[in-house]
Protein backbone atom coordinates (compact mmCIF):
# COMPACT_ATOMS: atom_id res chain seq x y z
CA UNK A 1 0.00 0.00 0.00
CA UNK A 2 1.56 3.46 -0.99
CA UNK A 3 1.21 5.05 2.41
CA UNK A 4 2.96 2.65 3.74
CA UNK A 5 6.43 3.22 1.19
CA UNK A 6 5.67 6.33 3.02
CA UNK A 7 6.18 5.20 6.25
CA UNK A 8 8.70 2.99 5.33
CA UNK A 9 11.08 5.77 4.22
CA UNK A 10 10.47 7.82 7.10
CA UNK A 11 11.25 5.60 9.18
CA UNK A 12 14.80 4.88 7.49
CA UNK A 13 14.96 8.51 7.81
CA UNK A 14 15.03 8.60 11.35
CA UNK A 15 17.21 5.77 11.93
CA UNK A 16 19.89 7.32 9.69
CA UNK A 17 19.07 10.60 12.54
CA UNK A 18 18.99 8.19 15.67
CA UNK A 19 21.72 5.57 14.54
CA UNK A 20 21.97 4.48 18.63
CA UNK A 21 18.54 3.22 18.04
CA UNK A 22 18.80 0.98 15.40
CA UNK A 23 19.37 -2.36 16.86
CA UNK A 24 16.47 -1.93 19.58
CA UNK A 25 14.39 -0.91 16.80
CA UNK A 26 14.60 -3.70 14.52
CA UNK A 27 11.17 -4.94 15.46
CA UNK A 28 9.42 -1.78 13.65
CA UNK A 29 11.50 -2.36 10.32
CA UNK A 30 9.79 -6.30 10.09
CA UNK A 31 6.37 -4.67 10.53
CA UNK A 32 6.79 -2.19 8.12
CA UNK A 33 8.20 -4.83 5.88
CA UNK A 34 5.16 -7.05 6.50
CA UNK A 35 2.34 -4.11 5.94
CA UNK A 36 4.44 -3.57 2.79
CA UNK A 37 3.72 -6.82 1.72
CA UNK A 38 0.26 -7.14 2.84
CA UNK A 39 -2.07 -6.74 0.07
CA UNK A 40 -5.08 -9.48 0.26
CA UNK A 41 -7.85 -9.82 -1.87
CA UNK A 42 -11.27 -8.14 -0.73
CA UNK A 43 -10.51 -6.57 2.36
CA UNK A 44 -13.55 -5.44 3.93
CA UNK A 45 -14.02 -1.41 3.71
CA UNK A 46 -16.96 0.58 5.71
CA UNK A 47 -19.94 2.11 3.20
CA UNK A 48 -21.56 4.81 5.52
CA UNK A 49 -22.78 8.13 4.05
CA UNK A 50 -21.46 11.22 5.23
CA UNK A 51 -24.66 11.97 6.77
CA UNK A 52 -24.75 8.69 9.04
CA UNK A 53 -21.39 9.50 10.21
CA UNK A 54 -21.99 12.77 11.36
CA UNK A 55 -24.94 11.43 13.54
CA UNK A 56 -23.05 9.30 15.08
CA UNK A 57 -20.09 11.93 15.56
CA UNK A 58 -22.66 14.23 16.87
CA UNK A 59 -23.93 11.62 19.00
CA UNK A 60 -20.23 10.89 20.33
CA UNK A 61 -19.96 7.54 19.15
CA UNK A 62 -17.04 5.92 16.87
CA UNK A 63 -18.09 4.65 13.43
CA UNK A 64 -16.78 1.39 15.26
CA UNK A 65 -18.94 0.41 17.65
CA UNK A 66 -22.20 -0.15 15.36
CA UNK A 67 -20.28 -1.29 12.23
CA UNK A 68 -17.62 -3.54 13.64
CA UNK A 69 -15.06 -5.09 10.85
CA UNK A 70 -15.52 -8.51 9.87
CA UNK A 71 -11.77 -9.61 9.33
CA UNK A 72 -10.58 -13.13 7.64
CA UNK A 73 -7.77 -14.25 9.92
CA UNK A 74 -6.84 -16.06 7.60
CA UNK A 75 -5.67 -12.85 5.89
CA UNK A 76 -4.17 -11.83 8.76
CA UNK A 77 -1.46 -14.37 8.92
CA UNK A 78 0.73 -12.27 6.66
CA UNK A 79 0.87 -9.59 9.02
CA UNK A 80 1.27 -11.22 12.38
CA UNK A 81 3.39 -14.07 11.49
CA UNK A 82 6.60 -12.19 11.14
CA UNK A 83 5.68 -10.13 14.57
CA UNK A 84 5.03 -13.29 16.43
CA UNK A 85 8.21 -14.74 15.61
CA UNK A 86 10.04 -11.06 16.30
CA UNK A 87 8.43 -11.24 19.58
CA UNK A 88 8.65 -14.52 20.94
CA UNK A 89 12.71 -13.60 20.28
CA UNK A 90 12.39 -11.03 23.25
CA UNK A 91 12.77 -14.41 26.12
CA UNK A 92 11.59 -17.46 27.56
CA UNK A 93 8.51 -15.48 28.87
CA UNK A 94 7.39 -14.12 25.60
CA UNK A 95 8.03 -16.71 23.67
CA UNK A 96 5.58 -19.09 25.87
CA UNK A 97 3.31 -16.08 25.55
CA UNK A 98 3.27 -15.71 21.84
CA UNK A 99 3.14 -19.54 21.63
CA UNK A 100 -0.10 -19.79 23.40
CA UNK A 101 -1.75 -16.41 21.56
CA UNK A 102 -0.89 -18.56 17.98
CA UNK A 103 -2.63 -21.98 19.57
CA UNK A 104 -5.72 -19.89 20.49
CA UNK A 105 -5.56 -18.01 17.02
CA UNK A 106 -5.37 -21.15 15.25
CA UNK A 107 -8.02 -22.94 16.87
CA UNK A 108 -10.52 -20.26 16.19
CA UNK A 109 -11.22 -19.10 20.23
CA UNK A 110 -9.56 -15.45 19.43
CA UNK A 111 -10.87 -13.82 17.28
CA UNK A 112 -9.80 -10.35 15.59
CA UNK A 113 -12.59 -8.18 16.30
CA UNK A 114 -11.74 -9.58 20.37
CA UNK A 115 -8.54 -7.48 19.99
CA UNK A 116 -9.87 -4.14 19.12
CA UNK A 117 -9.91 -2.04 22.00
CA UNK A 118 -13.23 0.15 20.85
CA UNK A 119 -15.22 -3.11 20.86
CA UNK A 120 -13.52 -5.21 23.35
CA UNK A 121 -13.15 -3.03 26.32
CA UNK A 122 -12.17 -4.90 29.45
CA UNK A 123 -12.84 -8.45 28.08
CA UNK A 124 -9.68 -7.69 25.45
CA UNK A 125 -7.54 -7.75 29.45
CA UNK A 126 -9.71 -10.76 30.90
CA UNK A 127 -9.39 -12.63 27.76
CA UNK A 128 -5.34 -11.92 28.03
CA UNK A 129 -5.66 -12.84 30.94
CA UNK A 130 -7.40 -16.10 30.71
CA UNK A 131 -4.89 -16.95 27.77
CA UNK A 132 -1.70 -15.96 30.28
CA UNK A 133 -0.67 -12.82 28.06
CA UNK A 134 0.14 -9.96 29.50
CA UNK A 135 -1.77 -6.89 28.41
CA UNK A 136 1.20 -5.01 27.16
CA UNK A 137 2.22 -7.96 24.26
CA UNK A 138 -1.48 -8.48 23.69
CA UNK A 139 -2.04 -4.59 22.88
CA UNK A 140 1.40 -4.65 21.11
CA UNK A 141 0.22 -7.80 18.33
CA UNK A 142 -3.33 -5.96 18.28
CA UNK A 143 -1.58 -2.38 16.82
CA UNK A 144 0.86 -3.68 14.51
CA UNK A 145 -1.31 -6.82 13.28
CA UNK A 146 -4.38 -4.87 12.73
CA UNK A 147 -3.42 -1.45 11.77
CA UNK A 148 -3.19 -2.17 7.52
CA UNK A 149 -6.91 -3.89 7.41
CA UNK A 150 -8.40 -1.19 10.02
CA UNK A 151 -6.86 1.65 7.64
CA UNK A 152 -8.35 -0.05 4.47
CA UNK A 153 -11.68 -0.68 6.48
CA UNK A 154 -12.16 3.43 7.52
CA UNK A 155 -10.71 4.08 4.19
CA UNK A 156 -13.98 5.54 2.52
CA UNK A 157 -15.58 7.27 5.90
CA UNK A 158 -12.08 9.13 6.79
CA UNK A 159 -12.50 11.69 4.14
CA UNK A 160 -15.82 12.13 5.76
CA UNK A 161 -14.39 13.46 9.08
CA UNK A 162 -14.29 16.83 9.69
CA UNK A 163 -12.96 18.26 13.39
CA UNK A 164 -15.88 20.27 14.26
CA UNK A 165 -17.78 16.95 14.37
CA UNK A 166 -15.94 15.44 17.42
CA UNK A 167 -15.32 16.30 20.52
CA UNK A 168 -14.08 13.08 22.66
CA UNK A 169 -10.38 12.26 23.95
CA UNK A 170 -10.44 8.64 21.79
CA UNK A 171 -10.48 7.96 18.10
CA UNK A 172 -13.84 8.62 15.80
CA UNK A 173 -13.38 6.15 14.02
CA UNK A 174 -11.68 2.82 15.84
CA UNK A 175 -12.40 4.53 19.47
CA UNK A 176 -8.77 3.75 20.40
CA UNK A 177 -6.77 6.04 23.03
CA UNK A 178 -4.24 8.57 21.30
CA UNK A 179 -0.88 7.57 20.46
CA UNK A 180 0.92 10.88 19.50
CA UNK A 181 -0.23 14.91 19.41
CA UNK A 182 1.24 17.58 16.86
CA UNK A 183 1.15 20.94 17.54
CA UNK A 184 0.60 22.08 13.90
CA UNK A 185 1.50 25.79 12.60
CA UNK A 186 -1.63 27.76 13.90
CA UNK A 187 -0.98 25.98 17.44
CA UNK A 188 -3.74 23.35 16.94
CA UNK A 189 -3.69 20.04 18.80
CA UNK A 190 -4.19 17.04 16.82
CA UNK A 191 -4.47 14.15 17.90
CA UNK A 192 -3.75 10.41 16.18
CA UNK A 193 -4.30 6.93 16.16
CA UNK A 194 -1.78 4.53 16.06
CA UNK A 195 -4.14 1.42 15.76
CA UNK A 196 -6.17 2.78 11.93
CA UNK A 197 -4.23 6.13 11.28
CA UNK A 198 -7.21 8.47 12.13
CA UNK A 199 -6.55 11.58 13.22
CA UNK A 200 -8.84 14.60 15.16
CA UNK A 201 -8.73 17.40 17.27
CA UNK A 202 -9.42 18.62 20.80
CA UNK A 203 -8.60 21.39 22.78
CA UNK A 204 -5.09 22.04 23.90
CA UNK A 205 -5.56 21.88 27.89
CA UNK A 206 -7.27 19.09 27.83
CA UNK A 207 -6.05 15.38 28.69
CA UNK A 208 -7.78 12.97 26.07
CA UNK A 209 -7.91 9.77 28.71
CA UNK A 210 -9.62 11.71 31.81
CA UNK A 211 -10.81 15.19 30.18
CA UNK A 212 -9.18 17.18 33.18
CA UNK A 213 -9.22 20.48 32.19
CA UNK A 214 -7.41 22.07 34.75
CA UNK A 215 -4.38 23.66 33.78
CA UNK A 216 -2.74 23.27 37.07
CA UNK A 217 -2.65 19.52 37.03
CA UNK A 218 -1.49 19.76 32.97
CA UNK A 219 2.13 19.03 32.95
CA UNK A 220 4.11 19.88 29.94
CA UNK A 221 7.50 18.13 29.86
CA UNK A 222 9.32 20.19 26.96
CA UNK A 223 12.84 18.65 25.09
CA UNK A 224 15.97 20.99 24.60
CA UNK A 225 19.14 20.84 22.86
CA UNK A 226 18.83 18.66 19.67
CA UNK A 227 15.78 17.24 20.80
CA UNK A 228 13.98 21.20 20.57
CA UNK A 229 9.90 20.58 19.77
CA UNK A 230 9.34 17.13 21.35
CA UNK A 231 7.44 16.80 24.08
CA UNK A 232 5.55 14.56 26.67
CA UNK A 233 1.74 15.90 27.44
CA UNK A 234 1.14 14.40 31.15
CA UNK A 235 -2.07 14.77 33.58
CA UNK A 236 -1.62 14.58 37.21
CA UNK A 237 -5.47 13.73 37.92
CA UNK A 238 -5.00 10.36 36.14
CA UNK A 239 -1.39 9.98 35.54
CA UNK A 240 -1.49 9.14 31.78
CA UNK A 241 0.52 11.31 29.30
CA UNK A 242 1.17 11.69 25.86
CA UNK A 243 3.52 12.30 23.56
CA UNK A 244 3.81 14.88 20.69
CA UNK A 245 6.04 17.42 18.81
CA UNK A 246 5.67 21.03 17.71
CA UNK A 247 6.33 21.38 13.86
CA UNK A 248 6.34 25.11 14.28
CA UNK A 249 9.43 23.91 15.91
CA UNK A 250 10.33 20.98 14.49
CA UNK A 251 8.94 20.93 10.96
CA UNK A 252 10.82 18.13 9.14
CA UNK A 253 9.23 15.77 11.66
CA UNK A 254 8.13 12.58 9.99
CA UNK A 255 4.22 11.60 10.47
CA UNK A 256 2.96 10.63 14.29
CA UNK A 257 3.34 6.95 13.94
CA UNK A 258 6.91 7.15 12.90
CA UNK A 259 8.36 10.00 15.65
CA UNK A 260 5.86 7.96 18.29
CA UNK A 261 8.12 4.38 17.87
CA UNK A 262 11.34 6.89 17.60
CA UNK A 263 11.32 8.50 20.22
CA UNK A 264 11.18 5.65 23.15
CA UNK A 265 13.39 7.93 25.29
CA UNK A 266 10.91 9.84 25.92
CA UNK A 267 8.85 7.32 27.32
CA UNK A 268 11.24 6.03 29.70
CA UNK A 269 11.31 9.93 31.05
CA UNK A 270 7.73 9.84 31.08
CA UNK A 271 7.65 6.69 32.91
CA UNK A 272 10.00 7.58 35.24
CA UNK A 273 7.78 10.01 36.46
CA UNK A 274 5.21 7.77 37.11
CA UNK A 275 3.28 8.22 34.35
CA UNK A 276 1.47 5.57 32.21
CA UNK A 277 0.73 5.33 28.32
CA UNK A 278 -2.03 3.80 27.24
CA UNK A 279 -0.94 2.71 24.04
CA UNK A 280 1.38 0.08 23.20
CA UNK A 281 5.29 0.87 22.84
CA UNK A 282 8.20 -1.76 23.14
CA UNK A 283 9.52 -0.17 26.21
CA UNK A 284 6.54 -1.44 27.75
CA UNK A 285 7.62 -4.82 26.55
CA UNK A 286 11.62 -4.76 26.63
CA UNK A 287 13.24 -7.04 29.33
CA UNK A 288 14.75 -4.97 32.08
CA UNK A 289 18.05 -3.58 31.26
CA UNK A 290 17.40 -3.61 27.77
CA UNK A 291 16.00 -0.12 27.36
CA UNK A 292 16.88 1.66 23.89
CA UNK A 293 19.30 4.62 23.56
Amino acid sequence: MPQHATLAAEWEDLLTRRPAFQDSLHLFGVVLDAWGRWAPPGIPVLGLDQDECRRRWHAGVAVIVSSPPAFDRDSLEPLLAPVLQELAALGEEEAQAVSRFAEAWDEGRLAPESLLPGLSGEGRRREGEALGISADLLSFITYVGLRPPLEAYFGRVQPLFSPDLWDVGACPFCSAPPAFADLADDGKRWLSCALCGGRWSIGRLRCPFCDNRDARTLTRLAAEEQEEGYLIEACDVCRGYIKGVDRRVRWNAASALIEDWGTPHLDVIARGKGYWRATPSLIQLAPPGSTPG
